[in-house]
């Protein structure tokens, strides 16, 4: 999107990341061009916060399908497009397809399949998919349990200087039946289970390999106190790791299982109230770098069968935002913590300059109201599917104006 003429927005809160202050954004040809105290010039399209926050539109990393009414109102600029599509993401025709299929007011950033078909064996062509487009590399839903392939996918993807995101479930643990974590909750239900340590084993794996290679490794989802306390020690140590994390897994725990509903069949699945305290903690001491909306829509033909049959997935990118706030209201993190989860760190794992209020920085904006409450609906949400675990929850927080480069998108 070109922007014709220079946006400065004036009376709102500005949330860099040093912190939230009164102030005023000047934006010229898609990008900021300072911030602070500046007056508008003339010409200028002047807009009045009245206020409310102006934040760095969101960056979503790690959804499975492009829904542009769901990220709209999310207030998503960006998102990284996992690999797990019809077809995989492993062809860098497919790839340079998806790269430009959110434009002009969405930019998505493909991220490439690590091997063909996503099947863990065969490496696909990630150099040339990173020329067509994809912005890191990606194991899918699935975790490679051949360690000679992720040995040699960690140390291609650092001569590229491509992040590798990966799912942490130990394969031969987990099967391909489990639908809850081991433990009273799945036994009271009678569904079939696996060890939360399938995660702990899994990162375990892949730390030391990104380790032994110097690979940049991004673990999608940690979601157990085992799992967090490995890549804990493993920051500590100097290891180029990060890990993220959904809102349903810091806000919901197994016990979210008993009426079977299965918008809460999920991937991970839910685990036990401990590991949620635990990634709550994780979340404020900074071990947890991203929190993503792992949007999935899913409808009916997905959902609407017995619990162990549905498909796992979320509809996530319109309550992404809400739910990062409620941390801010339970004050587990800072405002402007909020939005490094949600869009500064985001954007530094795709290597793009946006995510954060900046001079030079792309003038991806949203205007927040982070009081302005309203109630989840699975039945009149703007994605292509309503399956939520949040369905009829009070929350608060709404963008009520999207700008990408400049250029308004909601208003």
């Amino acid at each position: 999107m070109k922007q014709v003429r220079p946006l400065t927005i004036t009376g709102g809160k500005l949330v860099t990341p040093e912190g939230v202050r009164p102030g005023t954004v000047r934006c010229v040809e898609g990008r900021i061009e300072a911030l602070g105290d500046v007056a508008p010039h003339d010409g200028d399209e002047v807009i009045d916060a009245g206020g409310r926050l102006v934040a760095p539109g969101l960056v979503d990393f790690g959804v499975f399908a492009i829904d542009k009414p769901a990220f709209r109102f999310g207030g998503i600029t960006r998102a990284a497009l996992m690999p797990d599509q019809p077809p995989p993401l492993d062809h860098p025709a497919r790839v340079r397809f998806a790269a430009q299929s959110g434009k002009p007011d969405l930019w998505v950033h493909p991220l490439a399949a690590a091997t063909v078909a996503l099947q863990g064996g065969q490496l696909a062509e990630i150099a040339l998919m990173r020329e067509a487009g994809a912005r890191g590399v990606a194991t899918g839903r699935r975790w490679i349990g051949d360690s000679g392939v992720m040995h040699r996918l960690l140390g291609y993807a650092a001569m590229l200087d491509l992040v590798v995101v990966t799912h942490a479930e130990d394969a031969g643990l987990v099967g391909h039946a489990v639908v809850a974590t081991a433990g009273e909750m799945a036994t009271r239900l009678g569904l079939p289970s696996a060890p939360a340590q399938a995660e702990a084993l899994a990162v375990a794996r892949d730390v030391a390999l990104a380790e032994m290679t110097g690979a940049r490794l991004h673990i999608r989802q940690v979601t157990t106190r085992a799992a967090l306390g490995l890549v804990r020690a493993a920051k500590a140590r100097g290891v180029a790791v990060t890990a993220g994390v959904t809102p349903a897994h810091f806000m919901l725990s197994d016990l979210a299982l008993a009426d079977f509903r299965t918008f809460a069949r999920l991937s991970p699945p839910l685990r036990q109230e401990s590991d949620r305290q635990a990634v709550l903690e994780a979340l404020a001491d900074g071990t947890i770098d991203v929190v993503a909306s792992g949007h999935d829509p899913r409808g009916p033909e997905d959902k609407r069968l017995p619990f162990a049959d549905a498909a796992p997935g979320m509809a996530g990118a319109e309550t992404l935002l809400a739910m990062a706030l409620a941390l801010v209201r339970d004050g587990t993190v800072s405002l402007e913590r909020a939005f490094d989860l949600v869009a500064r760190n985001p954007a530094r794992l795709l290597g793009v300059a946006a995510g954060e209020l900046r001079p030079g920085a792309e003038a991806d904006l949203a205007l927040v109201d982070p009081d302005r409450p309203w109630v989840v609906d699975s039945a009149r949400m703007a994605a292509s599917a309503g399956n939520t675990p949040f369905d009829r929850q009070p929350v608060q927080g709404r963008v009520t104006m999207l700008w990408k480069g400049g250029k308004t998108v909601v208003e």
